[in-house]
C-alpha cells in the first residue's frame, strides 16, 4: 500500500534528520561557552533562538526515530535505551529553551553557570545517545575500546595458508550481509556475526546445513533472482558477486561449514583454490595443471586458460598498469592512470590480443573518445568497466549492449543521456550503471 511505503520511507529519514538537534546543540553549547568571554559576549543572545531549533529537530527525529523502530528486528535493550535517552533529550533542550525565555524568568531564574552545566550535561547525554544508536545500526561493539584495540587479521601470502571460513566466508557474510544480521539488529532474529550464530539459525529455518544448499536458507536467499522479495542482501544493498556466491556455495556443498582450518588442510580444493585467490587478489593459484579447464567452467567457461605474456610487458612497458587476477584461466585488471597521456591507438593492438582475458578495465579521466574505444566489443568477457571523466556519449552504449558478461559501468561525468541508460538495461547482465554529473534524468531512467 502507497500509505505504508510512506510510512516505512518517512522512517528511514531518521539518520538524516537526527544529526540536525545534534548540530544545533552543540552550536548552542559552543555559542555558550564563548559567551563567557568579553569579546564574545554577544552570541548569548542567539543560544535561545539555536536551543529552540535544536528542540524542534529533536522531537521530529523521536517521531522518525520511533516510526523506524517498528520497521527494524532492533536488540529490545539497545533500542529502548537510544529511544528513552533520545526522548529525555528532546525535553531537557526544550526546558533549557523555555528557561531562557523572559515569560520563565519571572518565575524562576536559572543562574548563568547553572544553564551552562546543563548545556554539557545535555552533550553528555547526547553522547550516550549517539552511541546507543550507533550500536543499532553498526553493531554493539562498533566504538568501543576492545574494537579500537583490536588488531586486524593479516592477509594471508597464499591460497594454502588462508583460513576458509575466518579468511573468506566471514569476511564476505561481515560485508554483505551482517548489518541487518547481528546483534543489536537481527532481521528474522538471524545473527551472521559468527560461525556459532550462524548454525544456530533464525525465524526461517536453519541458514546453513552442512552438505545441504537446497536446505540452506543462506544459500537460497543468495541465489534466488533479485527481484524477488526474499533475495538477499534486500533494499537495494550491493548483492554478492559471482565469486562470493560460487564461494558461499562450495563452503556449504562440501560440508566444510566447520571453523579454523585452511585451505592446506581440506581435501579436494582444485576448484575452490582459485575462486579463493580471486576472492583475496592473491595470483597465482596452485590447482594441478590437469585441473584448469574444471577452474575455467567453474569461473568463467569463456575465459583463455593461457595468454601469451609478452603483450602484457609490452603494455608495462607504454605505462599501463596490468594486474593478473588469476592465472588459470588468465584474469586480467587493466589500468590507464588518470591523464596519463598515452595514446590509444599505440596500446589498442596488444589490448586486441588480450580481449577475451580482461575482465577490469579501468580507463578512467584520460580524454578517450567513442571513436577509440570502438575494440571494447572485443572484450567479451569483460566484467567491470570505468569510463568516468571521459567525453563518451551515447555512441557508447552500442559497444556494450552485447557483452554478456558486463556487471558494472561507471559512466561518471561523461555525455551520456538517458539513451544510454535506457539501451544498457536491454542486457540482462549488467546490474550497476554510475551516471553521476550526466544528463541522465534518473527518474526517467528508473
Amino acid at each position: 500500500m502507497i500509505v505504508l511505503d510512506i510510512f516505512t520511507f518517512s522512517g528511514r529519514l531518521h539518520p538524516l534528520i537526527v544529526h540536525l538537534p545534534i548540530g544545533f546543540i552543540l552550536l548552542a553549547t559552543l555559542f555558550n561557552v564563548l559567551s563567557y568571554l568579553q569579546k564574545y559576549r554577544y552570541l548569548r543572545q542567539a543560544v535561545p533562538l539555536i536551543l529552540f531549533i535544536g528542540f524542534m529537530a529533536a522531537v521530529l527525529a523521536c517521531v522518525f526515530g520511533y516510526v523506524l523502530s517498528l520497521s527494524g528486528d532492533y536488540d529490545a535493550d539497545t533500542l529502548s535505551h537510544h529511544k528513552f535517552s533520545g526522548i529525555t533529550l528532546a525535553i531537557i533542550c526544550g526546558l533549557l529553551y523555555f528557561s531562557s525565555t523572559s515569560m520563565f524568568k519571572e518565575y524562576l531564574r536559572v543562574g548563568d553557570k547553572l544553564f551552562s552545566a546543563l548545556l554539557l550535561g545535555l552533550v553528555v547525554l547526547m553522547s550516550y545517545s549517539g552511541h546507543q544508536g550507533a550500536s543499532l545500526t553498526h553493531g554493539n561493539d562498533y566504538l568501543t575500546f576492545r574494537t579500537l584495540m583490536q588488531q586486524e587479521r593479516e592477509k594471508p601470502a597464499t591460497v594454502e595458508q588462508a583460513m576458509l571460513f575466518e579468511d573468506v566466508v566471514q569476511p564476505i557474510l561481515q560485508k554483505k550481509c551482517v548489518q541487518c544480521h547481528r546483534d543489536g539488529k537481527q532481521k528474522g532474529e538471524l545473527s551472521l556475526e559468527s560461525l556459532t550464530a550462524l548454525k544456530k539459525g533464525g525465524k526461517s529455518g536453519q541458514a546453513v546445513v552442512s552438505g545441504k544448499p537446497d536446505m540452506s536458507e543462506l544459500f537460497k536467499r543468495i541465489t534466488l533472482d533479485e527481484g524477488h522479495k526474499d533475495f538477499m542482501p534486500a533494499d537495494g544493498k550491493p548483492p554478492l558477486t559471482k565469486n562470493e556466491v560460487k564461494l558461499i556455495t562450495w563452503w556449504i556443498k562440501e560440508g566444510k561449514t566447520e571453523g579454523g582450518k585452511t585451505i592446506s588442510e581440506i581435501k579436494n580444493t582444485a576448484s575452490l583454490k582459485p575462486m579463493v585467490a580471486l576472492y583475496l587478489g592473491i595470483g597465482g593459484a596452485t590447482e594441478p595443471e590437469d585441473d584448469a579447464g574444471e577452474v575455467a567452467q567453474m569461473i568463467n567457461p569463456d575465459l583463455p586458460l593461457v595468454v601469451d605474456t609478452t603483450h602484457i610487458t609490452s603494455l608495462r612497458k607504454k605505462g599501463v598498469r596490468v594486474r593478473m587476477m588469476l592465472n588459470k584461466p588468465v584474469m586480467l585488471d587493466i589500468t590507464l592512470p588518470p591523464k596519463s597521456g598515452i595514446k590509444m591507438a599505440d596500446v589498442k593492438p596488444e589490448m586486441l590480443r588480450l580481449a577475451k582475458n580482461i575482465v577490469w578495465l579501468n580507463f578512467s579521466d584520460n580524454e578517450l573518445t567513442d571513436q577509440q574505444l570502438d575494440f571494447l566489443p572485443a572484450l567479451t568477457n569483460l566484467e567491470k568497466l570505468r569510463l568516468d571523466k571521459n567525453p563518451v556519449t551515447d555512441q557508447l552504449s552500442d559497444y556494450l549492449v552485447s557483452l554478456k558478461h558486463i556487471e558494472a559501468v561507471n559512466l561518471n561525468e561523461t555525455k551520456i543521456t538517458d539513451a544510454t541508460t535506457l539501451k544498457l538495461k536491454k542486457n540482462p547482465s549488467i546490474q550497476r550503471v554510475y551516471s553521476w554529473k550526466t544528463k541522465v534524468d534518473e527518474v526517467k531512467v528508473n
